[in-house]
């Protein structure tokens, strides 16, 4: 399993190859609106038990990216995850993993 430093390391584009996670975004594209619970639940078994660092990260990066920033996504479940996304990312950035 990859670790939390070298997945800070790698190309965005390394980060993102994963074929699984490339269905999982492009499904929740347009869908938030009316499904946004859904979504957040999708997300959430993606990432499962937050033990793999690269999956924490691209939940990460896709929860804090500008749809969530500007509000134009706005969904509590989401922002939920999010926090609890960003502590297993700061638990694996203290070398805890």
């Amino acid at each position: 399993m990859t670790t939390l430093r070298e997945a800070l390391r790698m190309d965005i584009r390394e980060v993102v190859a994963d074929p699984e996670w490339q269905a999982l975004r492009e499904s929740l594209v347009g869908t938030w609106k009316s499904q946004g619970p859904e979504n957040a639940a999708r997300l959430r078994a993606y990432v499962g038990d937050f033990k793999d660092p690269l999956r924490v990260r691209r939940v990460l990066n896709y929860l804090t990216g500008t749809g969530f920033r500007s509000g134009a996504i706005a969904c509590p479940e989401a922002g939920t995850l999010r926090e609890e996304v960003r502590a297993a990312y700061a638990w694996h950035r203290a070398g805890c993993s």
